[in-house]
C-alpha cells in the first residue's frame, strides 16, 4: 500500500554548529494529523565508507577516535563527499589519505541511511580493490592505526567491543556477501 506524503506546513533551521545543522519541520498528514518532527540535515553529497581489502583477503581496519563514544573505534575508512566530487572519486581519495593505498577498482556494495527518522543523507559502501602504496595528506588530527584483518576471522571481528558501529557491521556483511560468504 502507497501512503500519502505528509503535506509540509513549514521547516527551520532551530540550531547550528561546525557539523550539525537541526531543522523543525511542522507536518500535516494525509488523515489530518499535525506533527512537529526535527532532523539533522546531512551533508547533501553524502559520505563514503570504504573497505579495502588487499588481493590476499585481507580488510584494512581503522582505529581512529570516536567522539561520540569518547573512546577509539575499530571500522573502516570513511569521509565526506566534498563539493564536486562523486561517490567514487570519494572513496578513492579518502583511501589514499587514511590508509594510504590508491584503489584501482572501487565497486559500489549500497547506500545506506543511517537514522532515517531523525537524519538525512546517506553513506555509500565502497569495496576497494587493487590497492598500491600511495599515500594522499587527510585532515585527521593523528594518524590513523591500520589494522589488517583476514576476511575469514570475520566472526571474531564482531567479537570485539571497539568494532560496534552499525555501518561498519552493514560495510562487513554486504562484503560476505558479496564474496558469497553469507
Amino acid at each position: 500500500m502507497s501512503k500519502t506524503l505528509p503535506t509540509i506546513l513549514s521547516e527551520k533551521i532551530v540550531a547550528q554548529s561546525r557539523i550539525f545543522t537541526v531543522q523543525a519541520q511542522a507536518l500535516i498528514f494525509s488523515n489530518g494529523v499535525k506533527a512537529s518532527y526535527e532532523r539533522l540535515l546531512g551533508n547533501e553529497r553524502g559520505a563514503v565508507l570504504i573497505i579495502p581489502v588487499l588481493e590476499d583477503g585481507t580488510m584494512l581496519l581503522i582505529k581512529e577516535y570516536a567522539g561520540g563514544l569518547g573512546r577509539y573505534e575499530l571500522g573502516f575508512p570513511k569521509g565526506k563527499i566534498d563539493a564536486g566530487e562523486t561517490w567514487k572519486e570519494a572513496a578513492i581519495r579518502e583511501s589514499q589519505e587514511e590508509i594510504g593505498y590508491l584503489p584501482n577498482k572501487v565497486t559500489l556494495l549500497d547506500s545506506l541511511s543511517l537514522a532515517a527518522g531523525y537524519m538525512s543523507g546517506y553513506t555509500h559502501i565502497v569495496l576497494a580493490e587493487g590497492l598500491t602504496p600511495q599515500v594522499a595528506e587527510g585532515d585527521e588530527p593523528e594518524p590513523l592505526e591500520i589494522v589488517p584483518w583476514q576476511i575469514e576471522a570475520w566472526a571474531e571481528l564482531l567479537k570485539q567491543p571497539d568494532f560496534s558501529e552499525g555501518r561498519a557491521y552493514a560495510a562487513l556483511f554486504l562484503l560476505l556477501q558479496a564474496r558469497g560468504l553469507v
